[in-house]
């Protein structure tokens, strides 16, 4: 191994390290004591504390109304069921990434796809797992996982580049994959390359094309690059990573091509606010100016300098028209305080069957719940 080589492989531990130390530095003592006048939303919006659970990630819904968690940092998922909170297991490298289908939960643990069968009748007494895969990337700097199955009933497993900037190491990484759990053994697919690390992605409901967040690299600046949100309307596109960033911005040390060989963004983001488990709006209760848009939890800065000030720590509410987005504006605020301090951290998104909006939150450890109600009409005079 080079010199080189060696120093790389040093920068990218220290990075993560640094971004895992940054992400508890957040965290509160007491979710009780969160004080929720601090987050300020529209006119008509309400936000409650929904659960608390540790280090809560992405979500998904399953059967009879059980919201299953992945929990990154503690290795643990979690099902929450009319208020109660039940572990399903523990130990795990990861555990970030959750999915449902047919009565089983699977879990993305790094490496490995897990399923638990059944699961909705053994929140107590959960199931071994059965393993679907233990055969992708292990390395845990972007490996851990945000899964969804697809419109087409494919599993859609993102690997991350294992790095802050690299050319891919392997045909896996740095790509979106999607895999057929139904046929045993099946190999993974590449639907989309050039991704440096996406942790959140959902399906327009009227086109069935995929949308996703990526998260730019480091050590660019504090202004540059961009977070991303991405539109895949169909396999096989490529979206810059490592060659451009944001679209048209060149990498300096890694080249090829020009900008237009590659897929640009569909919204550019603020740079470093790490934009995480989007979700488009496909409830009822809010009003009709959010059905068919994208929610997207800006998960929050942890390397702009201080003079800078940190970014993101918001759920921002990006507009589509004709599968353009037409405004990109924020929908909760709060979270980062005038200190500029994160007392907590949006990760990502679930919508309830009645319309609410559920948001993790992995700083404070809590979900929480948002609701619309109308104002009141003021009286006539």
């Amino acid at each position: 191994m080079t010199k080189n080589e060696i120093a790389a492989r040093l920068s990218r531990a220290c990075l993560f390290v640094v971004a895992l130390l940054c992400a508890t530095l957040v965290r509160v003592a007491d979710a009780a004591d969160l004080d929720l006048s601090r987050l300020k939303l529209p006119p008509g919006f309400s936000v409650e504390i929904f659960a608390n659970v540790e280090n809560a990630r992405q979500m998904v819904l399953g059967d009879e109304g059980v919201v299953y968690v992945g929990s990154r940092a503690v290795g643990k998922v979690h099902a929450v069921k009319d208020g109660k909170v039940f572990v399903i297991d523990t130990g795990l490298k990861a555990p970030s990434g959750v999915a449902y289908r047919d009565g089983a939960l699977y879990v993305g643990a790094v490496e490995r796809v897990l399923r638990y069968p059944n699961i909705t009748k053994r929140l107590a007494d959960p199931p071994d797992p059965d393993v679907v895969t233990d055969k992708l990337p292990s390395e845990i700097h972007h490996g851990w996982k945000f899964m969804r199955f697809g419109p087409d009933g494919m599993l859609y497993v993102p690997v991350g580049a294992p790095c802050n900037v690299c050319e891919a190491p392997t045909a896996l990484h740095a790509r979106i994959l999607r895999m057929d759990v139904s046929k045993p053994g099946s190999k993974p697919e590449v639907f989309a390359e050039g991704v440096r690390n996406t942790v959140g992605f959902d399906w327009d409901p009227r086109t069935k094309e995929l949308w996703f967040t990526d998260n730019g690299r480091d050590l660019l600046g504090d202004d540059i690059p961009p977070d991303e949100l991405n539109h895949a309307p169909k396999a096989g596109l490529h979206f810059g990573f490592p060659y451009f960033h944001g679209g048209d911005i060149p990498d300096p040390q890694f080249k090829k091509g020009k900008a237009s060989d590659y897929t640009a963004p569909a919204q550019k983001l603020g740079p470093h606010v790490a934009a995480l488990g989007m979700s488009f709006y496909t409830g009822e209760m809010f009003p009709a100016e959010y059905r068919g848009g994208i929610f997207v939890p800006e998960h929050g800065s942890w390397n702009r300098s201080t003079s800078a000030g940190h970014t993101g720590y918001r759920v921002m509410y990006a507009r589509i028209d004709s599968s353009k987005v037409v405004s990109y504006e924020p929908f909760v605020t709060g979270w980062l305080g005038s200190d500029n301090k994160g007392w907590g951290r949006p990760n990502a998104i679930l919508v309830m069957p009645d319309g609410s909006l559920l948001v993790s939150d992995d700083g404070a450890n809590v979900i929480y719940r948002i609701t619309y109600k109308a104002p009141a009409k003021s009286a006539a005079r």
